[in-house]
């Protein structure tokens, strides 16, 4: 039977210490996954570079072959790593690309992908909305960015971001044409953020003065808004947008069984 208790002597791995400092109560499978899953939340691997060899993590920690394949099972089941055929086991990030366009539709196919705008980059005070989503102090230092989504060259969403700093003061130093049509890579690049999660709320408004103007529609004409919260690994929010597109665009579809 392997002993998890710590050594006294230079023997015992850092795997071998981080484990004995878990709730020996719990089955080994169920440390193991708790000591991973804190080296996954506190950014000890990228996503693109793969996890070690199964066989390294063995020997480190102590454990059979068995039980951290199993281990890796579950992270990938609950959606921390995922597995690349061929290259490995890797940190897994969000797939959000696209998210909104599961309910917004453009073009004549119905499909597509927008191209991105900004329009104005800056740093703000939050305000008690954007304090709380993304878990600040009202007051607190943020820096918004205010987008334009096109499709074509039309207009078919406004967003407005809002990321905290100082966590972000990097991606104030990317230059326009590098910020790209999709951001989280850049929050990825510039700043080691990574997004793994999102919350996202639909509700139903009418057009701002604002909205009309870059929308080119009526002010008052009907609008879907989505509010999204992104976080980490670890569940720090790192992200709240808004996104404003014109209600005839929209169309939301669900499969019941």
């Amino acid at each position: 039977m392997q002993s998890l208790s710590p050594a006294s002597d230079d023997s015992v791995s850092p795997g071998q210490a981080a484990l004995a400092r878990t709730d020996p109560r719990l089955p080994l499978h169920a440390r193991l996954r708790e000591v991973i899953a804190d080296r996954v939340r506190a950014g000890e691997w990228a996503p693109d570079e793969p996890l070690p060899a199964e066989s390294t993590l063995v020997a480190d920690y102590g454990v059979s072959l068995g039980t951290m394949r199993r281990t890796f099972r579950d992270l990938v089941d609950e959606g921390l790593l995922e597995r690349r055929q061929g290259s490995g086991t890797f940190v897994r990030r969000a797939s959000l690309g696209a998210s909104l366009f599961r309910f917004f539709r453009f073009g004549d196919a119905g499909n597509g992908f927008p191209q991105s705008r900004i329009l104005s980059r800056a740093r703000q005070v939050s305000t008690q909305t954007v304090a709380a989503a993304l878990g600040l102090e009202v007051g607190s230092e943020v820096l918004h960015l205010h987008r334009l989504r096109l499709y074509e060259e039309k207009p078919v969403l406004v967003e407005d971001i809002w990321v905290p700093l100082p966590l972000f003061e990097a991606l104030e130093r990317v230059d326009q044409d590098d910020l790209g049509d999709l951001l989280y890579p850049t929050y990825e690049r510039a700043c080691g953020q990574v997004v793994a999660a999102a919350t996202e709320e639909l509700t139903v408004d009418v057009a701002t003065a604002g909205d009309a103007l870059l929308l080119q529609c009526a002010r008052h004409d009907p609008v879907v808004v989505i509010d999204r919260v992104a976080r980490s690994h670890d569940a720090t929010p790192l992200e709240y947008r808004r996104s404003r597109g014109l209600a005839r665009t929209f169309r939301y579809r669900i499969d019941l069984h």
